[in-house]
């Protein structure tokens, strides 16, 4: 049995989540700003489906990316070379937020439910959740979201509408987190996709005690990127 939390906000600790389904560790409680920021504090992120209460994961092994291992492809660099997009931070979170909760192909339903949008909504307005766009014509074509933290960045989710959309987003984060000295971008779990990327598997244990270090950083006062990552 898993804990069910209540109006406390603090969690067990992680290594007593389960080992199947991996990372499992906690239920209920709520979405607030502070009990979300205490679960990122700690390792932790909320992952469920409508209809389910909300869930609780701190999975072993995690999938993170250190910026500075990140993998541009010969086709993605070519893909940057162009003028052909623009990338901006925070102007458009909602919108991007509901775009990686549009249903994708193969798949039925989305983890990124109305309270969630909600939730990460307030996370933005006080400071913490960011988003990348790349727009091509004035058409939001790709982007991803996540919560800043310290010298950590949580990634939550990605959407492309275009060939690359996603990674143009994903690679002008990448270089410039690497550029202001973020340590690890989390990437929850293992997918191909992510892999390709340069992100890789590291213990639980190590995950976290990286993360004690970078959440403890000066805090970044303005999440907008520089012009010359590429």
């Amino acid at each position: 049995m898993i804990p069910i939390l209540q109006a406390d906000i603090s969690f067990p600790p992680v290594g007593r989540a389960l080992a199947k389904p991996n990372g499992l560790l906690a239920a209920g409680g709520d979405l607030s700003p502070a009990r979300l920021l205490e679960a990122y504090r700690n390792g932790i992120f909320p992952w469920f489906s409508l209809g389910d209460p909300i869930l609780w994961w701190s999975p072993d092994p995690r999938m993170a990316l250190f910026p500075s291992e990140f993998k541009l492809s010969t086709s993605l660099r070519k893909t940057l070379t162009k003028a052909n997009f623009e990338v901006r931070t925070d102007h458009a979170f909602e919108q991007v937020v509901r775009a990686c909760a549009a249903p994708r192909q193969g798949e039925n339903g989305t983890w990124i439910v109305e309270e969630m949008i909600a939730a990460y909504g307030e996370l933005h307005r006080l400071g913490h959740a960011h988003s990348v766009e790349v727009r091509m014509e004035g058409e939001l074509v790709g982007g991803l979201y996540g919560v800043a933290f310290g010298k950590m960045f949580y990634g939550e989710s990605m959407f492309s509408r275009r060939t690359d959309g996603s990674k143009i987003a994903f690679a002008h984060m990448a270089r410039q987190l690497e550029r202001w000295d973020f340590g690890m971008i989390d990437c929850q779990m293992y997918t191909p996709h992510l892999a390709s990327l340069g992100a890789r598997e590291i213990p639980r244990a190590e995950f976290i005690a990286r993360l004690q270090d970078l959440i403890n950083c000066e805090p970044m006062q303005n999440f907008q990127f520089d012009s010359d990552l590429f």
